[in-house]
């Protein structure tokens, strides 16, 4: 018994002897290899935050761009597909609108505006009104001048295509014989009875009437060689 506290005191003794720095060194040791691996996880985790804010920030504008030009290049298709849809639309309208009236003047009768004949004809019958000015029909005493004449033309034009009675009309204005009903036979053609060549008549007369359809109204302007005596209103009766 007195030998084994005997052993106790002397372990106690030795434990006791140990310098204390030992434990504080090893204290340190371990918080030193622990300490740098937290700054670098942190520093890590930071670094791989901006990064990410980074290239999210960087992808945005990059993003809007595709979208903007997405966005362009679909307005641009449906613009040229519109384009392409018109110029169809207008194609065909075109196409369809051949020997029917393509233009309609403003309070004009239908059927009354010059329309080309599908098929050049080989004899016609037209009236016309002639108006004339000072000199420019043999025979005739005219006073107006040729600007007024002009001018009047066009005023009996109007009317016409606008409905009122042709055969009132030639009465009433032309400078020629009433009723002024013309037939005429294309150029080769022989002339029918009561026809007239088409190249032995006024050129502007023959140019009008075989250019439009039946019901059409067109005028022949003055002209020193093609209309010498004044303007022609001409109405193609067949």
């Amino acid at each position: 018994m007195p030998f084994r506290k005997l052993l106790l005191a002397i372990a106690l003794t030795a434990l006791l002897a140990l310098p204390q720095g030992s434990f504080a060194a090893q204290s340190a040791d371990s918080t030193a290899g622990a300490s740098p691996s937290e700054p670098n996880r942190s520093s890590s985790s930071t670094d791989s935050v901006q990064a990410s804010s980074s290239d999210s920030t960087v992808a945005k504008p990059e993003a809007k761009a595709r979208g903007k030009e997405a966005v362009s290049q679909k307005k641009a298709k449906k613009s040229k597909t519109k384009t392409k849809a018109k110029a169809k639309a207008k194609a065909k309208a075109t196409s369809s609108g051949k020997g029917t009236e393509k233009t309609m003047e403003a309070g004009a009768k239908t059927g009354t505006t010059p329309v080309k004949p599908e098929v050049l004809p080989t004899h016609i019958q037209v009236q016309h009104i002639l108006i004339g000015f000072s000199g420019s029909v043999p025979g005739k005493n005219i006073t107006r001048t040729k600007d007024e004449a002009k001018t009047l033309a066009y005023q009996i034009l109007d009317r016409a295509r606008k409905g009122e009675n042709f055969d009132e009309l030639v009465r009433q204005y032309t400078d020629d014989s009433p009723p002024g009903i013309y037939g005429m036979s294309g150029i080769g053609i022989a002339p029918q009875s009561g026809e007239f060549p088409r190249d032995r008549m006024v050129p502007a007369f023959g140019n009008v009437g075989f250019s439009i359809s039946p019901g059409n109204i067109g005028i022949a302007d003055f002209n020193p060689q093609a209309s010498p005596f004044g303007w022609h209103i001409i109405k193609r009766l067949k």
